[in-house]
């Protein structure tokens, strides 16, 4: 039976934990630990995810978690104080990081290099989600632990998991398994996405400001490009992401 404990002060330890969780990626790293919001996402954590460890509840609002699972109680002008929504839904959750999965390469997979915008990080993997695509991070992509990345996913981290790797680690892994690697860029020399077949590669989609790396650039396989009006000079990463995602299909 799940016991339910109230907190009314603000000035509580894991309240005052919570804030440092929501804020700080290294205190993640540290406690294990990170937090999401929203009673919609809490649903999603409780089927899916083995790591829910504390639900913190306003008062009034009702949600279903397992037997385990601490439940903390707090005032709504409490919640207000430390829920990073404008306006909170009334559920803050803390999750356990889950164990850092290897890279395994395959045909047909995502690389994501240095994509910083936390709801482009989220809109990928909610996508790759849905259509069933491989995809990892790779340096100076926004952590996707943090709870903007974890929304934006709409609780996809909760039901696949998320790979995090070197380019380095990619490339030779692709190497070895015979996986041509992609990038998107806007080059003379690249092919019409609609001409490959991406089915048996990795694409990389490069950041929002700079692109693909030019170590990544220089060490690529081939080069790819999305036809658009020649007026407009790039997509966003996740749309980009999301039509190559959906070459691959």
């Amino acid at each position: 039976m799940m016991t339910e404990m109230k907190i009314s002060s603000r000035k509580n330890p894991l309240l005052q934990q919570v804030k440092k969780l929501l804020s700080s990626k290294k205190e993640r790293e540290k406690e294990g630990l990170f937090v999401a919001d929203g009673t919609k996402l809490l649903q999603e954590a409780v089927k899916y995810y083995p790591g829910l460890d504390t639900v913190i509840l306003s008062e009034g609002v009702e949600a279903e978690a397992p037997d385990h699972v601490r439940l903390i109680r707090v005032p709504e002008d409490v919640m207000v104080s430390i829920s990073p929504m404008e306006t909170p839904q009334g559920a803050l959750f803390l999750c356990r990081l889950p164990e850092k999965t290897a890279f395994t390469p395959k045909p047909g997979m995502l690389l994501l290099d240095g994509i910083q915008d936390p709801g482009n990080i989220g809109t990928i993997l909610r996508t790759a989600d849905a259509l069933e695509i491989p995809v990892a991070l790779l340096e100076g992509c926004a952590d996707p632990y943090s709870h903007k990345v974890v929304r934006s996913s709409m609780g996809a981290v909760f039901r696949s998991p998320v790979i995090q790797t070197t380019w380095a680690e990619a490339k030779a892994a692709c190497d070895e398994a015979g996986i041509p690697v992609a990038v998107t860029a806007l080059s003379d020399r690249a092919e019409n996405i609609r001409n490959a077949d991406l089915r048996k590669m990795a694409v990389v989609i490069g950041s929002e400001g700079r692109g693909v790396r030019q170590e990544i650039l220089d060490a690529a396989d081939a080069e790819l490009i999305i036809p658009m009006n020649p007026r407009c000079e790039s997509l966003n990463a996740a749309i980009a992401a999301t039509i190559c995602m959906w070459e691959m299909k």
